[in-house]
């Protein structure tokens, strides 16, 4: 099939369109607008430097079901220990930054090029990108970011600079929202780390029908707006 061009007009093809490895249109813009209708439709933005901005949308898709979370004995125990304090969007500008940075000296490479990072702070600062901190002594060590929208969380990136801290941002990433009646969590792509989290592949097609119903549903009145600083996982 085709890799669609995309033009000025805000619109994208139908998912079913994109190509076995997910690749869907090339170019546009990286406006909040589109981005958002991106998300909408099931689709993601993902690109490296020096190359036009890519749009994904693959078959099957990795998700993690709130309920489905799966936690092991170890981060467990670890969680237990109370050595770590989380938050949400108390430093969403170094955690993005935070993610781009670890792949890069990792020599993973990294989608997140400044344009992105920029986009995605714009988004924050709008209320729909947020992030979730993970502290030890004061100080960040761990973290993850995504857009919220409806009862859908997508998530993007995580790192982390101490052994285990991005599993116990995600922990109590989806001890929020299971609380706050989300639907699901995409995580995109197959990961094997994700999986171990309790992440699995449905097709694309019961994906899609999930996010429509989700993201025009309203959000939890408190979600993203209860007290952070704290340990969530008592």
């Amino acid at each position: 099939m085709p890799v669609f061009q995309l033009s000025a007009s805000l619109k994208f093809p139908p998912c079913h369109y994109a190509e076995p490895d997910g690749l869907l249109a090339v170019g546009g813009d990286l406006s909040p607008q589109r981005i958002l209708l991106a998300y909408r439709m099931g689709i993601f933005p993902w690109y490296s430097e020096g190359m036009p901005i890519l749009w994904w949308s693959p078959d099957p898709r990795l998700v993690l079901f709130p309920d489905e979370l799966k936690v092991s004995s170890s981060l467990r125990r670890t969680i237990k220990k109370g050595l770590f304090q989380t938050s949400f969007d108390q430093a969403f500008q170094d955690v993005i930054r935070q993610c781009g940075e670890v792949r890069r000296r990792s020599g993973e490479g990294t989608w997140l090029v400044p344009e992105m990072i920029e986009a995605y702070r714009g988004l924050h600062l709008q209320g729909y990108a947020h992030s979730v901190e993970t502290w030890l002594d004061g100080e960040l060590v761990g973290g993850l970011y995504g857009l919220a929208l409806g009862r859908v969380f997508f998530g993007e990136s995580m790192f982390s600079l101490r052994s285990d801290a991005s599993k116990v941002a995600l922990a109590q990433l989806v001890q929020w929202l299971r609380e706050w009646s989300y639907e699901i969590i995409d995580c995109q792509v197959e990961t094997q780390h994700l999986k171990r989290f309790g992440a699995r592949e449905i097709p694309r097609p019961i994906f899609l029908g999930i996010v429509m119903r989700g993201v025009d549903r309203e959000p939890h009145p408190s979600a993203w707006t209860c007290p952070s600083g704290e340990d969530g996982h008592g």
